[in-house]
């Protein structure tokens, strides 16, 4: 099974990417690659705060929901995504999410309340990373765990299709060496049923890795139907298949680099704090939490709470929970 180290690298390679990220989210490529280079590469990083966005609260949640439960429950999951809004917890949203957690709040079921097509952020893949490592040696589970989330607040199948490529990725990377073309493989076959245009593409995606970066993502940008509201992005969309397919992509081209692999997710530029908080979760949860940058790791909070000790208390506890759970 998954190593105490893996999961805490899931969940602070997420918080950290995402913290990176949200400082230029929205800006063009161009600006965060200028970021990258002047600031990440050359750790010139004395003003960031630290601070990550709902990306990462809402995979905190998930955990906490997880540790509390003592096993993925949607019920409970939809109250923690419902609270975190209605408390003004939350730190950025998608339309999407904020919608469903209005019904949440009016009390519409869990299963019923996500926002419909053809309403399709990436707010199901962003936090999804988790249902990997808690699923790892029961596949059937870790597809529904991951469509169950979905629902809560969407419920266009591609939502569900693109958190599923996130989580099975990870259950198909945390071990061994990566062999592109046997993950992407894999993916897809799971993917199929609810996105066969993600399926397709996912199929691919090997053959991106060896071209250069403004090439693939320009392929990227232009696969699915992006809903009209952020066609005017620039860089990735919040839209859900190019930003998981860009995630994918900077995590298989650089699997044994967690800083190579989160610059690469913000050098798409727009939607960076998801693309870079999904491309470190996959990093992190891959190469475990000694190849996160500790200067970085130890920065991440939310508004001053849910720091380093506590992440790491939170990632051990789902561990154990994972771990007696796999020996019984």
């Amino acid at each position: 099974m998954p190593t105490l180290q893996q999961f805490t690298g899931c969940l602070l390679g997420q918080c950290v990417g995402d913290a990176l990220g949200y400082v230029i989210e929205g800006k063009p490529p161009e600006e965060c690659r200028a970021y990258v280079d002047n600031k990440i590469r050359t750790n010139q990083l004395a003003d960031w705060s630290g601070q990550y966005s709902d990306d990462s609260q809402l995979a905190r949640e998930l955990m906490i929901s997880y540790a509390d439960c003592g096993a993925f429950n949607p019920v409970d999951y939809a109250d923690r995504i419902r609270a975190i809004f209605s408390e003004g917890r939350i730190v950025g949203s998608g339309r999407g999410a904020l919608e469903a957690a209005a019904r949440l709040e009016a009390g519409v079921p869990w299963d019923q309340a996500g926002t419909p097509a053809p309403s399709a952020g990436n707010g199901t893949a962003m936090r999804v990373a988790p249902i990997g490592l808690f699923f790892a040696h029961d596949h059937t589970a870790l597809i529904r765990a991951a469509e169950q989330q979905a629902r809560i607040t969407h419920l266009d199948p591609r939502c569900t299709a693109g958190a599923i490529a996130i989580a099975g990725t990870v259950t198909l990377t945390y071990e061994g060496d990566i062999v592109p073309e046997v993950v992407a493989e894999q993916v897809s076959d799971w993917c199929r049923p609810f996105d066969p245009v993600l399926s397709d593409a996912l199929l691919r995606l090997p053959g991106w890795l060896d071209n250069p970066l403004d090439v693939v993502l320009e392929e990227v940008k232009s696969i699915g139907d992006c809903p009209a509201e952020w066609t005017g992005w620039p860089g990735i969309p919040v839209f859900i298949t190019p930003s998981v397919l860009w995630s994918l992509y900077a995590f298989l081209k650089s699997p044994s680099s967690y800083v190579d692999a989160i610059t690469t997710a913000m050098a798409g530029g727009g939607d960076v704090d998801t693309t870079a908080a999904m491309t470190g979760a996959l990093s992190g949860a891959h190469l475990s939490l000694d190849a996160v940058p500790a200067d970085w790791t130890r920065l991440v909070n939310d508004r001053g709470t849910w720091t380093y000790d506590d992440l790491i208390t939170l990632a051990h506890k789902c561990y154990e929970i994972s771990y007696v759970r796999d020996k019984s």
